[in-house]
């Protein structure tokens, strides 16, 4: 006698199902677009039924802000290899323009985070309630960015030229800016846009030091 298939939940730890509907999900959204998208291409693009996707989140948006978290803690993570591959006691016009490189850098390689975030940035912008949602996600972030430019001005020194969260945003501007002029014509961002900019906006000189 062939016993009945065990539910999918219980052959597969939870974290699992999580892990492997939220790759199935970037996939999906990278190739149809958030709103191209179905919660049924995720879930068989995952390998599991609807029931298992809704089980575990309840439409699109809980899908998108789960990839926002991990985004935005893959991105603290970056930063801080950044600052943590400079002494924070010099800063200076090399120093600048080397840590603006690899912000560009990494920048270009989202594409196609770039093309999720900009879509659902413009839905969110759209329904009240959910814009709700998207700002306070949006500000935690902001959050954390302008705690990491803080510490980094702190070991530069009392004397930098602006504050840490007129340094988070110029910079999370810039890097969106970009990320859009990029999208449309991958390739055209100079290497040394965000570095010259982060230069000019510390005042900093090749012989500049903290």
């Amino acid at each position: 006698m062939i016993s009945a298939p065990i539910p999918i939940n219980r052959r597969i730890p939870r974290s699992e199902v999580r892990e492997r509907l939220l790759r199935a999900a970037s996939t999906v959204f990278a190739e149809r677009g958030f709103a191209g998208a179905t919660m049924q291409q995720v879930a068989a693009a995952a390998g599991f039924t609807t029931g298992a996707l809704y089980s575990n989140f309840a439409n699109k948006d809980d899908l998108f802000f789960e990839l926002f978290d991990r985004e935005v803690t893959g991105r603290i993570a970056s930063v801080r290899a950044i600052l943590g591959q400079a002494d924070l006691t010099v800063i200076n016009e090399a120093t600048a323009l080397a840590a603006g490189q690899q912000m560009t850098a990494a920048m270009q390689q989202s594409r196609e985070w770039q093309l999720l975030f900009t879509e659902f940035w413009l839905r969110a912008t759209r329904d009240d309630q959910l814009r709700e949602r998207w700002v306070k996600k949006r500000r935690d972030y902001h959050q954390q960015l302008t705690e990491l430019a803080d510490e980094a001005l702190t070991g530069w020194g009392a004397g930098a030229a602006v504050s840490a969260r007129t340094l988070m945003f110029t910079m999370l501007a810039l890097n969106n800016g970009l990320a859009i002029e990029e999208l449309a014509d991958p390739g055209s961002v100079p290497a040394d846009t965000i570095g010259t900019v982060l230069v000019r906006l510390l005042g900093l000189q090749s012989n500049t030091t903290g």
